[in-house]
């Protein structure tokens, strides 16, 4: 990384800035063009500097109180299969394959629900559980009581 990349990242570590076109605002505080700016973000994220640039939502301040990890005991060999139908579903907003920790931990497939009610988290957990079927042995929703990280990268100074 060079100078100015490491000034990008200390411009956008605390979000991008709320205005219509922020990577403008950004450029002329960095004195390169937007475009520059886009091609050494695009860049960074090529090099796993940068591993995503995204909207981190808080889900409680939009109203969403019954945020859950569901977890689910699938078949390995499924898991590709069932987590491509799972995550394309619009209220998971991650899902991943982890590995299990037997004999405590069975589950392998992981999916985060955000419903505004308890009816509406229950709705997408039996969605999913619906688009498992018979490859599901059991499952378990991990409700979250409060947000424990919503920051990203940062560099000092």
């Amino acid at each position: 990384m060079d100078p100015i990349d490491r000034q990008i990242i200390r411009l956008t570590q605390a979000g991008l800035p709320l205005v219509e076109q922020p990577y403008r605002v950004l450029a002329e505080q960095l004195g390169i063009s937007a475009e520059q700016l886009m091609v050494r973000m695009q860049q960074m994220q090529d090099q796993g500097i940068i591993r995503r640039i995204g909207a981190v939502p808080n889900h409680y301040r939009l109203g969403y109180r019954f945020n859950g990890m569901t977890v689910w005991d699938v078949d390995d060999q499924m898991i590709d299969l069932l987590g491509e139908q799972v995550a394309a579903l619009a209220f998971v907003s991650h899902c991943y394959q982890r590995p299990r920790h037997l004999p405590d931990w069975p589950y392998n497939l992981f999916a985060m629900i955000h419903g505004k009610t308890e009816q509406d988290a229950a709705v997408q957990i039996a969605r999913i559980a619906e688009l498992l079927g018979e490859h599901v042995r059991q499952h378990q929703v991990l409700f979250s009581s409060r947000i424990l990280k919503k920051t990203g990268l940062r560099i000092a100074g």
